[in-house]
């Protein structure tokens, strides 16, 4: 099946609530115990959007089938140059090469945006499906923080990658 990466809608709001509620609920990727609402999701994509960063999602036949944004990895204006990347497919979608499609068109806008280093903070380190697909995609490993978080009945991980972009730290930014 064709699947189309484009610039995240305000009509796209439902299915991102949606397919990130279902990760909520059932999976580790993200640390968060309830799904927030479509409301509280729009207003974190134009956040996102505001700061001039990428928020996209994945199509497939005219669904959304997953989506993609980074925003800056902590507020502070020495870390403007690194952002941390956020990926969620629909399970429905899992496996078919849509995580892959969305991190590097994500990886390519955010370079374009200013962004020397992209960062992974993913959530428990048997999640070998996100692991497999940042490695895969240039980046490396540079930690775990051991139980971290507490979900579904037991402690989890946090696998830290990075990703430098564009001239990454060989240059002094502009």
């Amino acid at each position: 099946m064709t699947t189309t990466v484009r610039a995240s809608q305000e009509a796209d709001i439902t299915a991102i609530t949606a397919i990130y509620a279902h990760h909520v609920l059932h999976g580790t990727g993200t640390f968060e115990i309830d799904p927030p609402g479509s409301a509280d999701m729009a207003m974190r994509r134009a956040d996102v959007l505001g700061k001039g960063l990428p928020y996209l999602v994945a199509e497939q036949a005219g669904q959304v089938v997953g989506f993609a944004y980074c925003n800056w990895f902590k507020p502070r204006p020495a870390y403007r140059f690194s952002a941390e990347d956020s990926i969620y497919v629909a399970d429905s979608a899992r496996g078919q090469g849509v995580g892959r499609q969305l991190l590097h068109a994500l990886a390519c806008q955010a370079e374009a945006a200013g962004v020397r280093k992209l960062l992974a903070v993913i959530g428990d380190s048997a999640n070998a499906g996100s692991i497999g697909l940042h490695r895969a995609l240039g980046f490396t490993e540079v930690g775990v923080m051991r139980s971290v978080g507490w979900k579904h009945g037991a402690w989890r991980d946090i696998v830290l990658m990075e990703k430098p972009l564009g001239a990454g730290d060989s240059t002094a930014p502009e």
